[in-house]
């Protein structure tokens, strides 16, 4: 399998229609997309650590959610620490692809996997208009905010959660992975009684209670991490003879 054929199975089951028109993945960097792919490199975030583990683990490519490349390099020099990251897979002749918003909004994809480890049933997408990448659905049994809260640590891993209680029992989830905050409203008007996201900005924390809508935060790398599974079992369905290891970029700890 090559860089090119690859990239193309993955955009035929990811595609670029479901991206957010803000949004910039796809292959971020190839320095030749005929070579062969043996080993690859799954991860949220492709950081600097990240791409030593790729260099010295000797993998062909590395596949991630969050774009290695999002604002415009100006130029490629190595004191910026995107175009550092570049010209070293570059010269160790490994590519790198993301898929960014499109993998939040497919079928399988980043919100789909959280809501099947939260256990939601009758899951639709939700979200602001012309970019319904969340999802929305109901438990198999009410619970308390409380109860929903240890679910959601035991399903993502998350260490801490920040909830505004808005009084209401767990019944009717909206969820999106990532940053929330701009989908608050439309949580509300798809009729959740709580909202899951990874961020979400102080003033709505603050005003759940007047909205009427349960709020967590469970932290944007630990609501979206359980995707990189599902890119591994991509890559695998489009060429199962290869090499896939999934590696942890998180590099924030609670103190």
């Amino acid at each position: 399998m090559t860089v090119r054929k690859l990239y193309a199975f993955l955009n035929e089951r990811i595609p670029t229609s479901l991206s957010c028109a803000w949004d910039n993945d796809g292959l971020m960097c190839c320095a030749d997309a005929d070579a062969k792919v043996k080993r690859v490199l799954v991860a949220l975030d492709i950081t600097a650590k990240v791409v030593k583990t790729a260099i010295d683990g000797g993998y062909d490519l590395i596949v991630s959610h969050h774009p290695l490349i999002f604002s415009p390099l100006r130029a490629i020099d190595p004191d910026d620490h995107v175009a550092k990251k570049v010209i070293s897979l570059l010269r160790a002749g490994i590519s790198a692809m993301s898929f960014h918003t499109r993998l939040d909004a497919v079928e399988g994809g980043v919100n789909d996997r959280l809501a099947s480890l939260l256990g939601l049933e009758y899951i639709a997408p939700f979200g602001q208009e012309g970019e319904e990448i969340g999802r929305v659905g109901s438990l198999a049994a009410p619970m308390t905010l409380k109860e929903f809260a240890a679910l959601v640590r035991s399903a993502t891993g998350a260490e801490q959660l920040l909830v505004s209680d808005a009084g209401r029992t767990v019944s009717r989830v909206a969820l999106l992975g990532g940053s929330g905050s701009d989908d608050v409203k439309a949580a509300i008007k798809a009729g959740a009684d709580t909202y899951l996201t990874g961020e979400l900005k102080h003033n709505y924390l603050t005003d759940a209670p007047e909205l009427g809508i349960n709020l967590v935060s469970a932290g944007h790398f630990h609501t979206e991490d359980p995707v990189c599974l599902r890119i591994k079992e991509l890559l695998l369905e489009a060429d199962a003879s290869l090499t896939v290891d999934i590696v942890s970029s998180n590099t924030v700890t609670v103190m």
